[in-house]
């Protein structure tokens, strides 16, 4: 993506910021335009004041150069708060087109970018985006000002002596705009490397328990280093080269000095030019000095955001693989049939994989039935019935619900129809009324104790202080895993789907509470479509139709009695758990 690309994408989102975009790089040529006045003050007072000996006049001079200092400083003042606010409000709506940007993409694009890519696209990046807008506008157009400036009020003083600025400039020029051709693939090579840093960090930090359990510690310090190691390396490698500037910026421009000073000398001599206008000349190339290293870091913090912009870019580019049905959907009319879900010849893979995860999958569900869904681990279960509410994209075949292909319903309208509890219990920041009002922010209090008695977390609502008040940390820290379980598949509930998916949800919960939700959820089997997808062959034996899977295949499907006969797969899963889970149940 090209750098122009990017400025396109910056200058979109700085719309609402086109006042403060043009009044700070005003204020900040008004201020070098009195700092151009200065060298020509101080020869003033040179060759006309302390020649003359007319201490009048230097004073009157030195209240001129205070003034110019004043109004300069008003107006660095006033362009550092018009570029500061369009900096921030800039990053603002970047950061929130980029979060909205992300909500849109399936599961399938979040697995191919990546969390903590993400995170640091999100954060890092789009603040190293707003410290170049910033910037950009404050010295971007005031430092070439300064420079070219500077030059021509030199030529103003001097012609002779003036050829050394037309010498030196290119010269910077070239030192300057060469680190940043270098530099710029190596920046984008610093934010890939710290993302790898990040990926493994937050692996460590959310595996925590599973690397000291196994004592992997000093393994998992190893590969941090390994990954922090090559972040470092090619940090030092962009750090030296762009080190280099500064110093070769400033042995040109000190050169050209005593060159100035020597031409200059000459010029006294003979008569051409004062002392005043000597030193004019020298500051002048000391202006230039402080401007083009101002312009080189200004160059550097360009050149790390134009690096962190193609980051971003990449993402707001990327095109989710599922997309909303336009406008109002115009869904058919359903079929007669009773048939809630229906699966015909379904395939799925991941990604790029080009072994499918799910192979010519089909069945129906009624209304009102029970699905129960087993297998062994990474047969496809969980990724069966995250096809239902449209997570992922069917690669062949359909999925209808109430007899509309998915596809037809707007993302809303299907996830309305769907509660779903995931695999991982996760709940929000906030207290436990709130995490359960997520399906239905309009949910009664009463609506919501009914949703807990079902789900069998009513003495984990009444063990809290604050009952349904109690606040629940970030991810549910405070919670222990099966207190967890049973409020997330309360929220679900209190959203009172026509289709309930349980993902292996209750595989925290012991026997004889197993035992209880599968009761409740009997109770409201007949107004909802259910599926259990479980480990435990007790979680599903009571189940209208079981779906035994293996290698993302159906090797069987019927109920428990007709697959004990039928299907070895499911028998074999029966008979390894039978006795130890009928040893639980009468324990519990």
């Amino acid at each position: 993506m090209t750098p122009s690309f990017i400025m396109k994408k910056i200058l979109y989102f700085l719309k609402d910021y086109k006042k403060e975009s043009v009044i700070a790089p005003l204020f900040k040529m008004l201020e070098a335009i009195f700092e151009l006045i200065v060298p020509l003050v101080v020869a003033q007072i040179i060759d006309i004041g302390i020649n003359n000996g007319d201490k009048g006049y230097i004073f009157q001079r030195c209240g001129v150069l205070i003034l110019l200092a004043v109004i300069g400083l008003v107006c660095a003042i006033s362009a550092q708060y018009f570029a500061a606010k369009a900096a921030v409000g800039f990053a603002t709506q970047l950061r929130s087109a980029l979060f909205a940007h992300i909500q849109k993409l399936s599961f399938a694009d979040l697995d191919e970018i990546g969390t903590s890519t993400l995170i640091t696209r999100m954060t890092s990046d789009v603040n190293q985006l707003q410290s170049g807008v910033n910037m950009v506008l404050r010295l971007f157009m005031r430092s070439p000002f300064v420079v070219f400036g500077a030059m021509i009020m030199a030529f103003t003083v001097d012609v002779k002596a003036a050829i050394v600025f037309v010498v030196a400039i290119p010269l910077l020029s070239i030192v300057v705009f060469g680190v940043m051709v270098i530099t710029i693939p190596l920046y984008k090579k610093v934010q890939a490397a710290l993302d790898r840093v990040l990926g493994k960090t937050r692996e460590n930090l959310s595996g925590a328990r599973v690397i000291r359990a196994f004592n992997k510690e000093e393994q998992e310090i190893q590969e941090f280093n390994e990954s922090n190691e090559v972040l470092t390396d090619v940090q030092l490698l962009v750090g030296r080269i762009s080190a280099l500037m500064n110093p070769v910026t400033l042995i040109i421009v000190n050169v050209a000095t005593i060159i100035i000073i020597w031409i200059g000398a000459g010029q006294v001599y003979e008569g051409v030019i004062s002392q005043g206008e000597v030193v004019a000349l020298v500051n002048y190339m000391s202006q230039i000095l402080v401007e083009l290293v101002k312009l080189a870091n200004l160059i550097i913090l360009i050149t790390k955001a134009v690096a962190c912009g193609n980051r971003v870019a990449d993402v707001l580019e990327k095109e989710p693989t599922i997309t909303d049905v336009a406008g109002e959907p115009i869904l058919r009319v359903a079929e007669t049939s009773d048939i809630m879900v229906e699966f015909q010849d379904v395939s799925f893979s991941y990604g790029t994989s080009s072994e499918e995860a799910l192979k010519d999958i089909s069945f129906s569900a009624k209304k009102g039935q029970t699905i129960g869904i087993i297998g062994g681990t990474g047969s496809g279960k969980s990724t069966l019935v995250n096809l239902i509410p449209r997570f992922y994209e069917t690669e062949k075949g359909f999925v209808k619900v109430d007899g509309v292909d998915v596809k037809e319903y707007s993302l809303v309208q299907l996830r309305e129809k769907v509660g779903m509890v995931p695999q991982k219990a996760v709940l929000f920041h906030g207290t436990i009324a709130e995490n359960l009002r997520w399906g239905n922010p309009e949910a009664s209090e009463e609506e919501l104790w009914k949703a807990i008695e079902l789900a069998q977390a009513t003495d984990v609502v009444h063990g809290k202080e604050d009952g349904l008040s109690y606040m629940v940390e970030q991810g549910g820290r405070n919670l222990s895993g099966g207190q967890r379980q049973r409020l997330t598949i309360a929220r679900a509930l209190v959203k009172n789907p026509e289709i309930l998916i349980l993902d292996d949800s209750a595989s925290a919960l012991d026997f004889a509470t197993d035992a209880k939700l599968r009761a409740a959820l009997a109770t409201i089997a007949e107004t909802r479509t259910i599926f259990i997808v479980s480990q435990r062959t007790s979680s599903i034996q009571h189940a209208d139709l079981i779906l035994v899977l293996e290698d993302g295949e159906a090797v069987g499907m019927g109920t428990h009695a007709e697959l004990l006969d039928c299907c070895e797969v499911y028998r074999e899963i029966y008979d390894s758990q039978f006795k130890q889970e009928e040893r639980g149940q009468k324990n519990g």
